[in-house]
């Protein structure tokens, strides 16, 4: 390293230490200024109109100054991918922006998403053989039990149902206990966890404390399986890692694997048949060809785009993006939503195209921080919503889009609820009649 970049690196540094001494601790904040909802809020499944507009005229964007620090929004597709791609110009630790005096080991802040190289290589360098093709294959005939099950239990319950609770949010948080190697009996205190994970109507401090019980949780989980190693991904880890691992990080790595794998999937689940309700050739789509099924779940990710921002980056040191000066410590925030809808991607981005040619949109990140579980979420998709659409071809939605109850600030977006008629309004309707009565 040069002497000018050992310099600009001891800079970069003193910056983040002076911001802590400052007393910035993103825990206390209850609620989050109106400028830093923007790229959060949206109109059903799409972006406020603000957002759009925004990106395209300023798409490097200061939205406030906060605690003395500048927050940034990156929104165009272009501006998003080359500073995502830059490894060595920001910090993803947020855990040096909070303060961690006198918490336990389950509350301190940590993960892929949050932590920075040296660490972060470490801790992706446990997972990745974990995500590769050969390893997940084993992992599809379980998903495919498990959507099935989740079938003939709404075609049970129907002929009207509420799709979220039915099947987006208990298929992939069987599939993720299925991965972690969770014991049957634990899965029902672990699953009311996961929707406050992600909710910031409070602010930072109901996230943080939500993160606390769920890393509690797996802890507590790998502390129970190191004499016993489960089948599962915790078991694997322990089996080979064990000896270098201690039960908090290896918790960590499994919460970081149930943070980035369950809440996103179901969230995907509902909003995907949402939109798969009102477009009869996408359903048609995934019933009759397996191809077109991978572009249809492709547009279905680019569309949706539930992981709305990717997590807050800070700047190392003084730098550009696009031409745009930031300043060392700022806060950078980069809306994946309105990159993927940037016409600069595809022409149209507003709208969902089945037939639309692949993009290389970034529902899953991009560069150091690129979703580890990807190729997992794509096979899930496609075994459900597959499976979805072979079952219940006329799957309609009964609420109007006003009754609905979109998340309205979450950094993972979602519908509370979503009743359908799994048969058509009309055919439901012709299925109570033939039910037996009394």
């Amino acid at each position: 390293m040069s002497l000018f970049s050992a310099l600009k690196a001891r800079v970069g540094k003193a910056v983040l230490e002076r911001t802590m001494r400052d007393g910035l601790d993103l825990r206390k904040m209850r609620f989050l200024p109106e400028p830093i909802k923007l790229p959060f809020q949206r109109v059903g499944v799409d972006p406020v109109t603000e957002l759009g507009a925004l990106r395209d005229r300023e798409p490097v964007s200061k939205l406030v100054t906060l605690f003395g620090r500048d927050v940034w929004l990156v929104s165009g597709y272009d501006e998003v991918r080359e500073a995502l791609a830059d490894g060595e110009s920001y910090s993803n630790d947020l855990g040096q922006f909070v303060s961690q005096e006198g918490r336990s080991a389950e509350e301190q802040i940590g993960g892929l998403g949050m932590t920075d190289p040296p660490l972060h290589t470490e801790l992706r360098r446990y997972l990745t053989p974990e995500f590769t093709m050969r390893r997940l294959a084993r992992l599809e005939p379980a998903i495919e039990r498990i959507v099935h099950d989740r079938l003939d239990a709404m075609a049970a319950a129907g002929p009207e149902v509420d799709l979220v609770s039915e099947f987006a949010f208990p298929v992939p948080f069987q599939v993720i206990c299925e991965l972690l190697g969770l014991p049957v009996e634990d899965r029902e205190r672990f699953y009311a966890m996961g929707v406050a994970r992600f909710d910031l109507t409070g602010g930072g401090a109901g996230a943080f404390g939500a993160a606390a019980q769920t890393r509690e949780f797996l802890i507590r989980s790998v502390a129970e399986q190191r004499e016993n190693p489960g089948d599962g991904l915790i078991g694997a880890l322990l089996t080979e890692h064990g000896d270098t691992l201690d039960d908090v990080t290896l918790g960590g790595i499994a919460d970081g694997v149930f943070l980035g794998g369950y809440e996103t999937s179901a969230s995907m689940l509902a909003l995907g048949a949402y939109v798969l309700a009102e477009n009869p050739e996408a359903v048609r789509m995934l019933r009759e060809d397996a191809a077109a099924a991978d572009r249809v779940v492709e547009e279905l990710l680019r569309h949706l785009t539930v992981v709305q921002v990717a997590f807050l980056r800070f700047a190392r040191r003084d730098l550009e993006i696009a031409g745009v000066p930031i300043k060392a410590g700022s806060a950078v925030g980069f809306s994946l939503l309105a990159a993927n809808r940037d016409p600069r991607l595809t022409p149209d981005g507003d709208t969902f195209d089945p037939t639309r040619e692949p993009t290389r949109h970034m529902a899953f990140g991009h560069g150091l921080h690129r979703c580890v579980g990807a190729e997992l979420a794509r096979m899930e998709l496609r075994v459900a919503l597959r499976a979805l659409a072979e079952r219940f071809p006329d799957l309609t939605v009964t609420a109007a889009p006003e009754e609905l109850e979109f998340r309205a600030l979450s950094a993972v977006y979602g519908v509370e609820a979503l009743p359908v008629a799994l048969y058509g309004v009309h055919d439901a309707a012709q299925e109570r009649e033939l039910q037996p009565q009394g």
